[in-house]
Order: structure tokens, then sequence, then C-alpha cells
């Protein structure tokens, strides 16, 4: 039997292959340019060690592991207290102030971990209101009663706790209310009470979903600067800065930084894996409203006192004294200067977050345009940024731009004898692209949601009509999009507003935003004239917290209604 011959060029012809396009190429290019400060951080370690390093290693290294890991554990205990029964309380109880808690909980959150220490310390130190009215009471003097010392390891494991414990709460209650009623009604069935329900049933089912919230506020523990350098604790942030700024060794800073990293992927592995072994599944598709437990007597004494206590200590009690100190100094913050403070964050924090929409954007929509294993693995590397402290961020930034711009100006020196000085480094440019890099996970995560919501059929109608993709995306989807849009750029707006360290670092000469004018305030034991701008901090943060509520009660599927 005779076959046709085989043409090669048949083969290798332009309908066989497959040319690369420009999101193909573009998203693998995109996403190396925002993992540059990782890999430069990364590149450190293999460096010879200097004698800064050497001096580091043999004197306070011990120190920073040790203190970095006992404020992780503490911090993941007090989240884990706090935010798994006040999930469980508001998603499958009912009391009395139910909906209220609801929202009332995430409060916190727009509480940056700083603001709140130097609130405290404030409130509790010996100057303090709280000591000073308990000397005038008793008529005791200094040295003869003892009071909790805030400015220490557990005090920042409190403050940390009290601010970091939405996150736990966000996603545990998110996962209380998707779980199906039929699990629930079973378990009831087969003699399991509420609290058997909750542990034997609803826990291991929202264990992932805990997991997740515990390493994000694990890794902000990490990242945290401001309450660790403001109560003296040495941690690898506190240290990063002494080297960089104190010692003079950059070098030796993103080596210090490089052991940082290995905490962050550690956690990263652990949650990843977490996930992995996670066997529990939904037997029913049946949605109906959850059967929440009528709260009477003690236990609903109970519920209120879990669920008012973190509002109070980590909302209401720090915002009304910052409210208190602010009236109490209007020279403050009824000047220009401030003014111009308001200005630089609202303006630097409105740029950052556009960037990183519009990143987020072509990156989710060229995931689902090429869904090919480069393009998903480079979209996964772009998202790591949010995983790495602002500090080890900063660090991975200014040694790059810093080679670059040394470039450019020896090179125009030779060629031109004009020298360009700081074009990257010490601008704008520089800080504006780590926010991008901090924080394009948290735009990344809400766009593609949004995108996961609209039918892959809206794109194949489109495109048969002749449609390139980026019309599809800029006529279709951003129209259909635009409530996701609109949250993932509040929510990159506040924390740009609330980030400290990369902003500490990164900042051109004299310039200033509200998180650094408060940092130096407090520093310098002006607590009173640093509440002002705090507050404008958590006033901003105030809308995307009542934002993330709604969407989490809207969340569960087969209810129109807030559960």
């Amino acid at each position: 039997m005779r076959t046709a011959p085989v043409s090669l060029q048949g083969l290798f012809s332009p309908g066989r292959l497959k040319r690369p396009d420009a999101w193909s190429l573009g998203i693998p290019l995109i996403a190396a340019i925002l993992a540059l400060p990782v890999l430069v951080i990364f590149a450190h370690v293999f460096i010879p060690a200097s004698d800064v390093w050497l001096h580091l290693r043999q004197t306070v290294l011990q120190d920073y592991v040790t203190n970095s890991l006992i404020l992780m554990g503490g911090v993941g205990v007090g989240v884990l207290l706090i935010g798994i029964p006040t999930a469980w309380l508001v998603s499958m109880c009912d009391f009395p102030g139910r909906r209220l808690f609801e929202w009332a909980l995430l409060l916190p959150l727009a509480m940056p971990a700083y603001i709140i220490a130097y609130t405290y310390t404030g409130m509790l130190d010996f100057a303090g209101p709280v000591q000073t009215q308990l000397r005038e009471w008793t008529g005791w003097g200094w040295g003869d009663y003892w009071f909790p010392q805030v400015r220490s390891l557990p005090g920042a494991i409190v403050m940390l706790s009290l601010v970091l414990y939405p996150y736990v709460y966000l996603l545990s209650r998110a996962a209380f209310l998707e779980q199906s009623v039929c699990v629930l009604e079973v378990s009831r069935t087969l003699g399991a009470g509420p609290w058997a329900g909750f542990r034997r049933v609803a826990l291991p089912l929202a264990r992932p979903a805990i997991i997740t919230g515990l390493s994000l506020a694990l890794m902000e523990t990490l990242a945290d600067y401001g309450t660790v350098q403001y109560f003296g604790i040495p941690t690898f942030t506190t240290g990063i800065f002494r080297t960089w700024f104190g010692l003079g060794d950059p070098g030796a800073a993103a080596q210090l930084a490089g052991i940082m990293m290995t905490f962050v992927l550690v956690l990263i592995v652990l949650e990843r894996y977490s996930r992995r072994r996670a066997r529990f599944h939904h037997t029913s598709a049946r949605y109906s409203r959850l059967p929440r437990y009528r709260l009477r007597g003690r236990h609903l004494a109970a519920a209120l006192v879990v669920c008012t206590l973190p509002i109070v200590l980590g909302f209401m009690i720090p915002s009304a004294q910052l409210l208190l100190w602010a009236l109490r100094t209007p020279h403050m913050w009824m000047q220009p200067e401030f003014l111009g403070l308001v200005w630089n964050s609202v303006s630097l924090a409105a740029i950052a977050a556009v960037l990183a929409v519009a990143l987020a954007l072509i990156l989710a929509y060229g995931k689902r345009l090429r869904p090919s294993l480069p393009v998903n693995g480079a979209v996964r590397v772009a998202g790591m940024g949010y995983a790495i402290p602002g500090t080890v961020i900063a660090v991975g930034v200014m040694l790059p731009f810093a080679w670059i711009d040394n470039t450019i100006d020896g090179w125009m020196r030779d060629a031109f004898g004009i020298s360009t000085g700081l074009i990257l480094s010490g601008t704008l440019v520089a800080l504006v692209f780590s926010y991008c890099v901090r924080f394009l996970a948290v735009s990344l995560q809400t766009v593609e949601a949004g995108l996961a919501k609209i039918k892959p059929s809206m794109d194949d109608a489109a495109r048969s009509l002749g449609t390139p993709p980026r019309q599809v995306l800029g006529k279709i989807h951003m129209p259909i999009m635009r409530g996701s849009l609109l949250t993932a750029l509040l929510l990159v707006f506040v924390d740009v507003l609330k980030e400290l360290p990369a902003t500490l670092i990164l900042r051109p000469f004299n310039f200033n935003t509200l998180a650094v004018r408060a940092f130096e305030l407090a520093s310098d034991e002006r607590l009173a004239d640093s509440a002002s701008a705090a507050l404008a901090i958590v006033l901003a943060g105030i809308i995307p917290v009542i934002l993330i509520s709604r969407t989490i009660s809207r969340s569960r599927p087969g209810h129109d209604t807030p559960a």
C-alpha cells in the first residue's frame, strides 16, 4: 500500500506552528520585571560574607531569629483564638447585634499595627492617663505597684493580634458561609450538638481557609517594622534597617533579607501543603438558609463579650484616643504642611493603585486568554510579592536601581561629560515600583475573581464577530467587572497608605507621607502630634473594610440577601 510523501514544509508551515503573540510573550516579561527584587535578594545569599555579616551572625542574628519566631508563634495563637470563634458566632448563631458584628469585626483591619502600638503606649505608659489616674486614686508612687509593660515582646504580640485577627475571621467566615447545610443537618441527626458540630464538621471543612488566613497574618507579622522598632524588639525588619542605614552595608542587609525570606517561603509551603492534604468535601449542592443556633442566657452573654472585646480593644479605644489627641493638637492638621502630607499620600496611593490594577488586569486576562504553563507560572510568580515584607522588597528594588543609575551616569559622563544623577533610585519611580511588586497580589486576586464570573462563551462570541482580545477586554469585560476593579483599587489604595518600611527606605529626600510623618512623630515621643496623620490613615481604611464585609455576606450560593 503506497502512502503519500510527507512534506516537511507542510509540517512546519505557519498553519502548523502557532507563533507566540504579544500576550504569551509579554506576561512572562512583566512577571520577570516584577520578580526582580526577589531574585536580587536570593542572589545575595550566595555572595561571600563580609565583615559586617560575620559581626551580625556572631552577635544579633540569634536574637533576630528567636524574637521573630516567638512573635509569629504568639500572634498565630492570638489570631486563631479571636478569629475563629467570632467567625463561627456571626455565621452560625443568631443573637442581638449579629449583623452589626458581621462588619464591625473587620474594623481593626483599618488600624495599622504601628498606630495601635503608639496609641496604647501613650495610654498605658507610666506618664499615660491610665497609670496617672490610678496613682491619683490610690496615692501610690513609682515602684509601689505592678503594671503590665506595653513596650515588650508580649505587648507587641497583643498589638499585632488585635489588628491581624481579621485575616482569620475574614476567611473563616467565608468558609463557614459556603458550607452545605446538609452536612450540618446530618451531624445534628447523629446527635451532635452545636459544639460537636463545630469541632467535628464545620472546623475541618474550614481548615484550608483558616490556614490561609493564619499564613497571611503571620506574613504581616514578619513584615511589621513600626511596632517592633517602637517597642525596641530586635527582629529581622529592624535588623535590616540598622544594617542598611546604621552600618552602611547593603549587601549584609540583603543577606539578612534573604534569611527572612526563607521564613516566608516556609509559610507559603505550609499553606500550600495544608490545602493539598485537605480531603473534606461537600456531598451535596444544596445550599439553603443556614440553621442558626439561637443563643440565650449565659451563651448570649458570652457571645456578646467575645464579639465586642476585639472591636473595642482593636478599634474603638485606639480611634477614640487618636480623635481626642487630634482635637487637642489642631496646630498639627490646620496648616498647609498637613495638606501637603495628605496630597503626597493620596496621589502616591492613587498612582500605585491604578498601575497595580492595570497590571493585574493584563496578567489575569492574559492567563485567561493563553492558559499555558509558562503564562500560568509567570502570573503566579508575579503575585508572590504580597508574601514578601516591604523591607525586603525595598532592599531588592534599591540595589538594581542604584546599579542602573550608576551605569547610566558613568556612561553619560564618559560619552558627553554630563551627570544624569538619580533617575530611578531615590525617586518616586522606585517607590511606586515597590508598591506594585508588594500589592499586585491584592488586585490580582480580586480581578481574577471578577473574570472568573464571566462565562468563556462571551469571549468566543466576541471573537467570532472579529473583535480582537484588547477590545474584548476594554468593551466587554471591564464594564461587567467594574465592581471588582473598584474594589481592587480601594484595597491597594489603602494598603499603600498604610505601608511604612518600603516608604521609609525608598522615599525621595524631603518627601513625606502620612504614614512616615506619624512614625517620625511617635518615634520622637510626640504621640499626640502624630494622631492627626494616624487618624487620617484609619479613616481611609474604613470604606474598603465595609465593602469586603458586604462581599462576603453575599458570597453564599443560593442567597441574594446577606447571610
